[in-house]
């Protein structure tokens, strides 16, 4: 081909095909970017989730018996509300006969909804302490629980003893649950109580600075006076009689209303209540029990001041309840600079609710961000375990079915007497698209060279730059073979040189095989000899890695032999073949004139002539005995190229193929059996495979290591009994097998990403080119390869 110079001084435009490599390469970056995006976004997701469900950064620790000789007596000795206005600590008591029901560890789905019921429907209060995951996943329950009129406390984000964690861990346990309180509410709160507190006599060394720090903030910590241990499950009457307060004391009362099973709770609330009104008790929260506690000395307060403006008392309640710390802000949120501040609507708080302070700014839309996060997570998780679940199923499914269709297969293709009719013994037209193949071409016609059928050779020369017709001549002189044609033409892509070979063939059968492939002497022989069946129109044959002795090499050894070969013998028993290799295949070259010949619409004109096949009424059927060796990608890079191209192109072709779904009779069988397998398990599998992975690193690292390794190697067990069956049966060496456990967590991971970027380049309407892979010529005749 002559080329010419670009005259001195002036540079050259570029081609139209450099133009389209350089676009082609830009897009796929963006895409890239894209598939590691989701994959961080759903990592994101599976984390988040766990930390909900305490799975991820969960600390079970529990302190007990530990010193309390730092704590004041005053602290010990007082009531169950402790708060540190002005930097002192405090302690207040519920007055007498009152009672502040406080309900621990909500909110739930099954139980905190019936005992608002049973609050609304007495007339009574609560206070409930919620755990800020829970709040994250159920806000409904929480914003009907405010507007009911009780009151709000926090019980942490994820339910871990604060005396165990760090400075910076307990900031965001409060923090994080007043961004779920205004994400849920619209507020915020200054009430707390400690996870595993209980009266304030337990008040320890550890425990002390926690609140104390707290309560420098403007939290209120609430302990509790009167246990119901309804979470020992003891049985109605003594969950009433322990949450009964001794000698008409008042008492902030302990129930649970999330945590385990509360049916015993909820049975006793009614009766309960019932039972301390009858006695002359008032209910109300911890809010109201502090205004009640204050109402003489606030009032007197009240008395004392002239000009005082209206609702100055109701604002200075909200103090009490609340314990503003020193220099926050008007309209400051709780949470925010490790501040408490105060409410902005002074004068229009519930005194119920005197603890609460309305959301507003960035702590409203963090919290609002918070709870849709928290939604797509519980919606997406669930959603995708199920999805994994059916997937894990499909595939074992899968590898059972291939197990005993392929044992099917064998025997019944290695009887002796089968037969698919005469031998058949006209010559054929061997066709050898070729591109830049001076390191393969010379092997590959030696191969041929040593046919045991007759045979005519068409090189089909797609406008190499390395003297590949050269080469090819030169070695058909030196083997003697006079059967050689050497094609020239422009260089137009893989499937115009095999419609230039179709053709310019001599023969009714042409066999079809790659650039850098050598057939075994007998492989053309054995290939053809399913055409003595007058309905079989293409056979694929079997193809073999040549250079296996690499780590690479021996990877795609274990896919050919297990992925590839036992596929197409289940698929020809169901008479689905999806594919014939490129390496070596064999068709009627009617059948192929017939259906319009190698298509370029795709890249992987082989699947796409296989089930145009199908559609023409054409039987494809898989021949085991006739092998080839082919030259796999010696490289990372090189392998990502290949796979790409035909995972991209499988995907192309059946797009294009798409109507075979609703084909009639024989040449529907594709549509009905053939396409449904390979979107399964060729394409939906594989893109949600690597998540089972992800779950199962997941769940090794934060949930259950033994299990979870167990149920990897259980898997891997499988499909080494898979792998081991296949090499049985192509009579390929074990000791391959070796490499199958890195196999499975380095190669497999590529293959699934491959196939996920080219989902995503389907789905953005990219388009690809032919991607030339670069040869070594080191397959050469096949004896001796183990």
């Amino acid at each position: 081909m002559a080329t010419t110079t670009p005259s001195r001084g002036r540079r050259r435009a570029p081609s139209r095909m450099t133009r389209a490599v350089g676009k082609a390469a830009a897009l796929q970056k963006p895409r890239v970017i894209l598939a590691l995006l989701l994959l961080l976004a759903l990592s994101s997701v599976m984390l988040l989730d766990g930390y909900l469900r305490a799975e991820v950064g969960g600390d079970e620790r529990v302190r007990s018996n530990a010193s309390s000789s730092k704590v004041p007596d005053k602290v010990l000795d007082g009531g169950p509300i402790l708060s540190f206005r002005g930097g002192e600590a405090q302690s207040e008591s519920v007055p007498e006969k009152t009672i502040a029901l406080t309900f621990d560890d909500g909110p739930n789905p099954t139980w905190t909804p019936q005992i608002l019921k049973i609050l609304e429907a007495n007339d009574v209060p609560g206070t409930f302490f919620v755990v800020g995951s829970m709040v994250s996943r159920y806000p409904s329950i929480v914003k009907g629980l405010v507007d009911q009129g009780n009151e709000i406390g926090i019980h942490t984000f994820t339910h871990v003893d604060l005396s165990y964690q760090s400075d910076d861990r307990i900031a965001r346990e409060m923090d994080q649950t007043q961004l779920a309180l205004a994400g849920a509410a619209g507020i915020t709160t200054t009430l707390f109580r400690a996870p595993y507190s209980s009266e304030a006599d337990a008040i320890d060394n550890y425990s002390w600075p926690v609140y104390k720090k707290l309560g420098e903030e403007g939290y209120t910590s609430v302990f509790v006076d009167t246990d119901s241990d309804d979470w020992k499950r003891p049985g109605v009457s003594k969950i009433i009689k322990w949450a009964t307060p001794s000698k008409n004391k008042g008492a902030s009362v302990l129930f649970h209303d999330a945590g385990g099973e509360r049916s015993q709770t909820v049975e006793a609330l009614g009766t309960y209540i019932k039972k301390m009104k009858a006695k002359g008790y008032t209910f109300t929260t911890i809010s109201g029990a502090i205004r009640q506690g204050n109402g003489q000395s606030a009032q007197s307060a009240q008395d004392g001041q002239s000009g005082q403006q209206p609702g100055t008392e109701q604002g200075e309640q909200s103090e009490q309840a609340g314990g503003q710390a020193p220099g926050a802000q008007q309209g400051q949120q709780p949470g925010q600079n490790g501040q408490l501040g105060q409410s902005g609507e002074a004068g229009g708080i519930n005194s119920l609710q005197a603890a609460h302070r309305t959301a507003s700014g960035t702590t409203l839309y963090e919290g609002k961000a918070l709870v849709a996060a928290v939604a797509v997570a519980e919606w997406t998780v669930p959603g995708l375990a199920t999805g994994l679940a059916v997937v894990g199923v499909a595939v074992m499914g899968r590898f059972g079915m291939m197990l005993i269709l392929a044992r099917r297969h064998y025997r019944q293709r290695n009887k002796r007497r089968f037969s698919w009719g005469p031998t058949v013994t006209q010559p054929v037209s061997v066709i050898v698209p070729a591109y830049n193949e001076k390191e393969c071409i010379a092997n590959t016609l030696e191969s041929l060279a040593k046919s045991t059928h007759p045979i005519e050779i068409i090189v089909v020369d797609d406008g190499s730059t390395d003297d590949t017709s050269r080469i090819a001549r030169d070695a058909a002189r030196s083997f003697g073979m006079t059967n050689v044609r050497v094609i020239r033409q422009e260089n137009a892509g893989k499937p115009a040189a095999l419609n230039n070979g179709v053709r310019s063939a001599s023969y009714d059968i042409v066999v079809m095989m790659d650039g850098d492939t050598v057939f075994e002497p007998d492989a053309v022989h054995q290939l053809v000899q399913p055409f003595a069946d007058p309905e079989v129109g293409a056979v694929a044959g079997n193809a073999k890695v040549g250079n296996r002795n690499t780590i690479i090499g021996a990877w795609q050894h274990i896919e050919y032999v297990m992925g590839f070969n036992l596929d197409r013998r289940m698929y020809d028993l169901l008479r689905c073949m999806p594919t014939i290799p490129g390496a070596i295949g064999a068709f009627r070259r009617d059948a192929v004139l017939e259906v319009g010949g190698m298509s370029e619409d795709t890249l992987a004109e082989d699947t796409d002539i296989t089930i145009a096949m199908h559609r023409g009424g054409w039987r494809v059927v898989y021949q085991e005995h006739a092998r080839a060796w082919t030259e796999a990608p010696a490289s990372l890079k090189q392998l990502w190229s290949q796979r790409y191209r035909w995972s991209y192109g499988t995907m192309q072709a059946l797009w294009k193929h798409r109507k075979s779904l609703t084909d009639k009779g024989p040449s529907g069988r594709f549509g009905r059996v053939g396409m449904p397998l390979v979107v399964i398990f060729q394409i939906i599998t594989p893109v949600f495979a690597p998540l089972i992975d992800v779950f199962t690193a997941y769940s090794m690292i934060f949930i259950d290591f033994r299990a979870a390794l167990l149920a990897w190697l259980a898997v891997l067990g499988i499909q080494l009994v898979c792998a081991a069956y296949a090499f049985r049966l192509d009579r390929e060496k074990y000791r391959y097998l070796l490499m199958m456990p890195l196999q499975q967590l380095a190669y497999r991971q590529m293959m699934y990403l491959v196939l996920i970027h080219s989902c995503i380049t389907a789905l953005t309407g990219g388009r690809l080119r032919w991607q030339k892979l670069k040869r070594t010529g080191e397959v050469g005749t096949p004896a001796g390869v183990g």
